[in-house]
């Protein structure tokens, strides 16, 4: 999967999703999504803006979560997932990218 990919199939799933109040950054070796939830539904983008909390990680285990292959709270354990900022806002996104 490309970084478009994942920002479009992330745009369809948040299609159905209402707004959640905060702002959330992925960042990877090979670009950003911006995930703005102040809006409902949420947008999805690949502009690097700021935001409440900023995912960084490989792009592969950034792909893999996204797929559904790498849990969350695993990839942060192993350090494949680093949080900056409100980590009370990484937490809303499990139920948020499902």
């Amino acid at each position: 999967m490309t970084l478009q990919e994942i920002t479009a199939k992330m745009q369809e799933g948040a299609s159905k999703k209402t707004a959640f109040g905060n702002t959330v950054k992925f960042s990877t070796d090979q670009g950003v999504v911006h995930i703005d939830g102040m809006q409902s539904p949420p947008t999805i983008t690949n502009d690097d803006k700021a935001a409440d909390c900023t995912i960084k990680m490989d792009f592969s285990d950034f792909a893999d979560l996204i797929g559904g292959k790498l849990d969350g709270m695993t990839a942060f354990m192993t350090g494949k997932l680093k949080i900056e900022g409100d980590m009370g806002v990484a937490m809303k996104l499990q139920t948020i990218l499902r």
